[in-house]
């Protein structure tokens, strides 16, 4: 070894050992080889270390963490339209009706609402999101009457203006009568049933429609490109929570929502892919009722996707094939060797 030196780059510190040129030259062709190698299998190794560490990281973390039971939030922006519902450790149990376990779900479905979105975007005009509820005719009878301003419907103050149609012929329209758009308020509405083949699970049920006589389906009238979300949560912390939270509750994934007192229900109306940009996420949860290390898991996934990525920068980076880098040697050594075995 002729030198040891150490340097700090714009982007990222690291070292580097350099050996004498003329004493590897010396030494035989395949030690030398495994020299030069020596730095790539080492961040090789690194990236096998960090993917198996994430792969088995639910069941390191698991005497302390509950994983894959629901989306606990950890942060969420001051901007963020959700700011005024969700806050920190409060948990995300389900959209549109869909169970939530991690962040990989709650990705997944923000992406097949953001598509959803994104076909609808193509019209000029208010269209219905076909996620209906079965509202009463009461309750229609008592609506504040939507204005008009040209060619378009405004509800006054913080009301939302409904369509009214059969199931089926929510989405078949745009050609909507004044007469069956009603103002409402969308807090009202979240506890009625839900009717339309707008929601997750409409296939799952034999009919999307499932209003009585004396209900109508109703949807929200929506400008194109603007999604309609119903969201979900539980705040774990609260004492009405953790009464329930480590019961068949959180093991049985048919439960009620509704049943459980500490859950609460609010609907975004906007574009999806921004709303999930502003807020931060975990799969996993505390196993005892404390806010002490909630962060721990998504600092250690940051860290060891950090090093993943890193270590195998670097280690296709030193074996390019370029001066001074230690794939220039080790092409140099794979050619003498393939002219040593050529006939």
């Amino acid at each position: 070894m002729e030198y040891i030196a150490v340097f700090l780059a714009v982007i990222f510190p690291g070292a580097l050992v350099a050996f004498n040129h003329e004493t590897l030259q010396a030494i035989p062709k395949s030690a030398a080889l495994r020299i030069y190698c020596a730095g790539i299998w080492h961040n090789a190794g690194l990236c096998v270390f960090c993917a198996i560490s994430l792969f088995i990281l639910p069941v390191i973390l698991f005497p302390v963490y509950i994983h894959g039971e629901g989306l606990m939030v950890l942060h969420v922006a001051s901007k963020s339209p959700l700011s005024r519902y969700l806050s920190s450790y409060d948990v995300i149990y389900s959209i549109d009706g869909t169970r939530i376990n991690d962040v990989q779900e709650w990705l997944q479905i923000g992406s097949l609402i953001t598509e959803q979105e994104y076909r609808s975007s193509y019209s000029a005009y208010k269209t219905s999101s076909a996620k209906g509820y079965c509202v009463p005719y009461s309750l229609l009878e008592k609506r504040i009457h939507v204005q008009l301003r040209g060619n378009k419907t405004i509800c006054p103050n913080d009301l939302i203006d409904f369509v009214a149609a059969p199931c089926k012929e929510l989405r078949l329209s745009e050609d909507w009568h004044v007469e069956n758009i009603y103002c409402l308020f969308a807090k009202d509405i979240l506890d009625f049933k839900k009717c339309g083949d707008g929601w997750a699970k409409a296939s799952k049920n034999r009919s999307s429609c499932l209003c009585t006589q004396e209900e109508s389906c109703v949807a929200p009238f929506l400008m194109p490109g603007v999604a309609w979300v119903e969201i979900t949560y539980i705040r774990p912390f609260t004492p009405e929570c953790q009464k329930f939270l480590r019961t068949s509750f959180l093991e049985d994934t048919n439960s009620d929502i509704g049943d459980i007192r500490c859950s609460e229900s609010f609907v975004f109306i906007g574009d999806m892919a921004s709303m999930l940009g502003s807020v931060h996420t975990t799969s996993y949860q505390p196993r005892w009722p404390t806010k002490f290390g909630a962060h721990f898991p998504s600092v250690l996934e940051k860290f060891l996707m950090s090093m993943f990525h890193v270590s195998l920068t670097l280690a296709l980076l030193n074996s390019l094939p370029v001066y001074f880098l230690d794939g220039e040697f080790i092409l140099e050594l794979t050619l003498h060797y393939l002219w040593f075995l050529s006939p």
